[in-house]
């Protein structure tokens, strides 16, 4: 860290401003992202249900409709006019050749030209569909949107209703970016003032929103370049927003901060570079890292929705780390105290040992036992909250109630008998007379409406079979009815089973399967890099029980919001489903705990490093928490604004992400760093900083001890 703080102090115009040069460049490409950035990414695609939608394409040329038009007709689909034709025959058919014109349709099918099958009209017999198949290999956006934009509404006395992926996805996305701006235009103004209040002054209050700026920037550029040869979700987004900002101000408060007290000890502006960089600097890094590599963690889950956030994740957070311990601290060597300059509030802006964070600290450690007690309490009452909880998956019902693409999904659940445009797809090979055993057999099961077998080409072993089911496909009844389907005995040689109830499942049993790698990833590089940072054996799975613990009463505080339907009245409307987004669920528990390891890793630094200097356990708990509480709980509060103000969006999983975050961040920097932390630490003495003899050797051979 020396010859880098040198280096930094001799070459700080060459370091601040060739790093502006290289985020400048990639700006060009950078915010071209937003046009490559998909609304889905939930299944699992190396599951049963995606190898049944390839057999689908390959063996049977199949194709489904990537658009579903309901036209809601004034009177009943087969009612005739006075030529004893169909009434509605000539609306339904000009309303096809209309939409046949658009550039990116291949083929329309409607209700009539199919033959007037029962499965394509709603049981009031008002409601028909119009099937339309795009073309592949194209942008399927462009003529989804003008599908959307042209017929929605009234066409010619009948109303027009948009369903289907496409038009699911589109709103999602639409509604995303109008609600990005929206939380933009919230939270900026209201960090801007924390800002003020935190730094003190106009020109250390830039600073961050330097380093978040150029961090979120070249993120897309990144995102952007991933884009170009895999699907990334468009979510990636808020998460590089809420992050690039949130740790933009945190790492920048830390080593401002530090910077301020140096210079008041006298240090001369390099010199208190050099101390920043080798101390808050050096924090700056373990506490990025190790949210960096936790972020890696969804990397081991299979939907690209949360390898996206891996992506993203890693990013925003290494070039927040980049610019706060490298760009900063050469600002800092150019500025030198004009960094003070333009001061809002006259107040004394270096740190001291004495103050309010220091009071809660001494009586913490007075009575560590009934504290401990009380707290823990709290935190189990509120996990308990979470024992009923239910895990699911996205569907259209994350869009806000009215959304058009939402009342036309509720369409198709309402007004038809079976899940028509989402059957249980079979694949099967076997006997005929096996097959014809399956088919009683699945016919026989509960919430099955219907069971026919397809007609098929020739040229294929397999044999197609569509199963009509009562029940929601993407819910956990359909999840139930899948494995029970997948359980059943016969003599095939093969089955497979997909559809919209399969991909669920699949997807909800693809993250179950890669949740204990995950968190066997998280916990070792948590424990290993903050015992690298520490030295302690016992510090690391002190930080990471208190994690469990307080992940535990988000959970349960979320289950009680979005499972239950409560605090509508504070967060807004959104669609109860009576389950918890299990994607959305680990994003949250993934950024939660990497957060708090972040503000572990600031106070345990300043701890570390008043024991260091000869204080006991007690008296560098106290003057460590009071050096670091301020820094901590400001930007955990300037970090939960950020990503509350997600929790104004009409995308209930945008909700949740950001309130889920906010709450985690809140209860994080305030309980358990306030309470807990130093409650325990002095249970534990100086077994704090115990570890055999052979880690001490490995933690002072590799330079890490202060």
């Amino acid at each position: 860290m020396i010859s880098l703080a040198n280096f930094i102090v001799r070459r700080a115009k060459f370091v601040l401003f060739g790093f502006i040069a290289l985020i400048a460049l990639s700006s060009v490409w950078g915010f071209q992202v937003f046009g490559n950035l998909q609304g889905g990414g939930y299944d699992d695609p190396n599951s049963d249900s995606a190898t049944v939608s390839e057999l689908l394409g390959t063996e049977f040329a199949l194709d489904p409709a990537e658009v579903i038009v309901l036209v809601d007709l004034p009177g009943n689909a087969n009612e005739l006019n006075s030529n004893g034709a169909p009434k509605y025959f000539e609306l339904v058919t000009e309303l096809s050749d209309d939409l046949a014109k658009i550039d990116g349709v291949i083929s329309v099918d409607n209700y009539y030209s199919l033959g007037s099958p029962d499965s394509l009209v709603s049981t009031d017999g008002k409601l028909v569909y119009v099937l339309v198949d795009l073309q592949n290999g194209i942008s399927q956006s462009v003529p989804t949107a003008l599908i959307i934009d042209e017929f929605t509404g009234d066409y010619l006395g009948a109303e027009v209703h948009i369903a289907g992926f496409g038009a699911v996805t589109k709103a999602i996305t639409e509604t995303i970016e109008q609600d990005l701006i929206r939380a933009e235009i919230i939270a900026i103004p209201i960090v801007l003032l924390l800002l003020l209040f935190v730094f003190g002054s106009l020109v250390a209050a830039g600073l961050p929103l330097f380093v978040g700026g150029l961090a979120i920037v070249g993120s897309f550029f990144v995102v952007w370049g991933v884009s170009e040869f895999t699907d990334v979700s468009i979510f990636a987004v808020n998460l590089i927003t809420g992050l690039g900002l949130g740790l933009g101000i945190d790492y920048s408060l830390l080593v401002v901060n530090r910077f301020r007290e140096e210079r008041a000890a006298g240090n001369s502006v390099e010199e208190s570079t050099v101390v920043t960089i080798t101390t808050a600097g050096k924090t700056v890094i373990f506490s990025g890292l190790t949210v960096a590599l936790v972020m890696i963690s969804m990397a081991f889950f299979p939907q690209y929705f949360l390898q996206s956030f891996a992506l993203a994740g890693f990013t925003v957070v290494t070039l927040a780390v980049i610019g706060a311990a490298i760009v900063i601290p050469a600002q800092l060597v150019l500025l030198g105290d004009k960094v003070d300059s333009i001061r809002i509030f006259k107040r004394k802006l270096a740190p001291c040992d004495k103050g309010i964070w220091e009071k809660i600290a001494r009586f913490t450690m007075r009575r560590p036992l009934p504290i401990l007690f009380v707290t823990i309490l709290g935190l189990s009452g509120m996990f308990s909250l979470s024992t009923d909880a239910v895990f699911g998956q996205v569907d259209d019902r994350v869009l806000p109630k009215g959304s058009p693409a939402s009342v036309a999904s509720n369409l198709l659940r309402e007004r038809f008998d079976g899940r028509e445009s989402s059957p249980i797809e079979i694949l099967v090979q076997g006997s005929d007379e096996a097959i014809n055993d399956y088919v009683v057999l699945v016919q026989a099961q509960p919430d099955i409406a219907r069971v026919a077998i397809v007609p098929t080409r020739e040229d294929t072993s397999w044999v197609r079979i569509n199963a009509i089911t009562l029940v929601e496909p993407r819910s956990p009844a359909g999840y139930d009815q899948t494995v029970l389907l997948r359980g059943l005995d016969s003599d095939l040689d093969q089955v497979l089973i997909g559809g919209g109830g399969a991909y669920y499942t699949d997807s909800q049993q693809g993250i179950e399967d890669a949740l204990p790698l995950a968190v066997l990833w998280i916990f070792i590089t948590a424990y290993v890099l903050l015992f690298l940072f520490t030295g302690s054996v016992l510090l690391p799975l002190k930080a990471i029980a208190l994690n469990v613990l307080s992940l535990g009463a988000v959970v349960g505080v979320l289950s009680y919001i979005f499972q239950n339907g409560h605090l509508q009245w504070l967060i807004g409307e959104y669609s109860v489903t009576g389950t918890l987004d299990t994607s959305s669920l680990v994003m949250v528990a993934v950024v939660a705990f990497g957060l708090s390891m972040d503000y572990e890793m600031f106070l345990l630094s300043r701890i570390k490093e008043q024991h260091d200097a000869g204080m006991n356990t007690e008296n560098s708990v106290a003057i460590g928490l009071q050096r670091s509480g301020r820094i901590i709980t400001a930007a955990a509060f300037i970090l939960a604004v950020t990503f509350g103000a997600f929790a104004s969006s009409g995308v209930s999983i945008m909700k949740m992400l950001g309130f889920g975050i906010a709450f985690a961040i809140l209860l994080d920097a305030t309980v358990v760093r306030a309470l807990l932390v130093p409650a325990l630490m002095r249970l534990f003495g100086a077994a704090n900083w115990w570890a055999p003899k052979w880690l001490k050797a490995v933690h002072k051979k590799i330079g890490l001890s202060h």
